[in-house]
């Protein structure tokens, strides 16, 4: 174990891994009960959601499988699951165009589309067709969007009379807004502390709260006017553990082998939108928080660069496909992982630990139906603000970058759509290099992108023409 794992070779021990693996877990076990929130509730094209049960169950049960594969073919200190902000996408930018069964196909092709460009190195071209400021502005409108989900979800932000949102109904009044703002409190105060698992102990305290609420001044039924689900006392064993539930488990074969006549209501750009869309997200949200972490624990050389890449980001690859064949959106590396490294986990064994905890966790999730969205959604708020900070690193005094990062940080909140941000981010960039004589300097793969997307805004009058 020591020679496979390099265990001594990093200056850790058995001990250490397992402390780091415990506490990498509970920096981000918070996903189990905030992806069904977001995933679970969502509606397809077909007005269909998953349900909070089957989702929870799934989200720990690939997690625990995507660790432990992580830790063994990386033997890198880096967890896995599905990803804040790509299950935001895959929510509200990819299941509005089509059946869940059609979402999570399309990530098994993401993720073997994925994989394929990790075994090819075209993986590189990619990353290069990007610059590193349009790269951060989608992570910054994925974090406001991440925000204004939370705020509406909560109820703290609602539509206006005469105006398109307001504050509130007519104010912040109500014990769910209250418990909202508490929540928002509570989790801002272990967050700037620096309290590891400040997250999920912010969800936690917070439905303690709320179900102290509803019992003492609720009158059954929808209570006191929650926004999904009433918080109420567990009743029987039943409420806190049972066998996962594993029905959303290869759902993606429910539309049949012949994805053209799956697909043909969609439209081909937008499906290649789509899947681009996925691929961007997953792409740089795994190698930022890779070279981020590795940093962090002393693991890259001076160039920045991590001995064994190529298995960290086919271990990544495979769990995206198996993201998509438990129905559990897209999984990717935790920037959560550096509280494991933190307590000095430097090897596989950590997110083996994590792995086997979230597999635990996966008989405790009808806990998930206590959570009301007003205790959960504070979380969304602060991710919000974790990835708003990166708009530090983006060069706006080049007018392309400033002009494209602009574009698709205020589309992804303000048309409630992801994948229009990335779009106009981009179409905005090359068209400013366009203008000020700079086109030569756009890579080739970028042009083709920005063709995509204007051929998918502009399906309607297309369509219109054409028929």
């Amino acid at each position: 174990m020591d020679r496979f794992f390099r265990i001594s070779e990093r200056g850790s021990t058995l001990g250490t891994e397992i402390r780091g693996g415990m506490a990498t877990f509970f920096a981000m076990a918070y996903i189990v009960v905030l992806n069904p929130l977001i995933l679970g509730t969502a509606e397809d094209v077909n007005g269909q959601t998953l349900g909070l049960p089957g989702v929870a169950a799934m989200t720990a049960l690939v997690a625990a499988l995507s660790c432990v594969l992580m830790g063994v073919v990386s033997r890198y200190p880096f967890a896995i699951a599905a990803g804040m902000g790509l299950n935001a996408i895959v929510a509200y930018g990819v299941a509005p165009f089509m059946p869940w069964a059609d979402v999570f196909l399309l990530i098994v092709i993401e993720g073997v589309v994925l994989l394929i460009l990790v075994l090819s190195g075209f993986r590189t071209a990619v990353f290069a067709a990007i610059p590193s400021g349009l790269k951060m502005a989608i992570a910054v409108g994925v974090g406001l969007f991440l925000a204004m989900i939370g705020l509406v979800n909560a109820g703290f932000v609602q539509a206006g009379e005469g105006t398109p949102v307001q504050l509130g109904d007519g104010g912040l009044n109500g014990w769910p807004i209250l418990i909202f703002v508490i929540g928002l409190l509570i989790s801002i105060a272990l967050y700037v502390r620096n309290v590891r698992g400040a997250l999920l102990i912010g969800i936690v305290a917070t439905t303690i709260i709320a179900i102290l609420v509803e019992t003492l001044f609720g009158d059954g039924g929808e209570g006191l006017g929650w926004g999904l689900t009433v918080p109420t006392l567990p009743t029987g064993v039943g409420d806190l553990v049972a066998l996962p539930d594993v029905s959303l488990l290869g759902l993606f074969l429910e539309g049949g082998p012949n994805l053209l006549e799956r697909w043909s209501d969609v439209g081909l750009a937008t499906i290649l939108m789509l899947i681009f869309t996925l691929l961007l997200a997953d792409f740089f949200d795994t190698m930022g928080t890779m070279v981020g972490v590795a940093h962090q624990g002393g693991l890259a050389d001076e160039e920045g660069n991590i001995e064994g890449t190529r298995e960290v980001l086919v271990a990544d690859s495979i769990g995206t496909i198996l993201g998509g064949l438990g129905s559990a959106s897209v999984a990717t590396l935790y920037a959560e992982s550096a509280a494991g490294v933190g307590e000095g986990a430097r090897t596989g064994i950590a997110p083996i630990i994590t792995g086997t905890m979230f597999l635990v966790a996966a008989f405790f999730t009808p806990l998930v139906t206590l959570v009301p969205f007003e205790a959960a959604t504070p979380v969304l708020v602060i991710v919000g603000f974790m990835m708003l900070t990166q708009i530090t690193n983006i060069d706006f005094k080049d007018p392309a970058i400033g002009v494209g990062a602009f574009l698709a940080i205020i589309m992804m909140p303000f048309t409630y759509s992801i994948a229009n941000g990335i779009g106009f981010g981009l179409l905005g960039y090359a068209f400013v290099m366009l203008v000020t004589g700079r086109a030569r300097q756009v890579h080739p793969l970028l042009w083709l992108i920005s063709v995509i997307f204007l051929i998918h805004f502009a399906e309607a009058p297309i369509y219109a023409l054409i028929s």
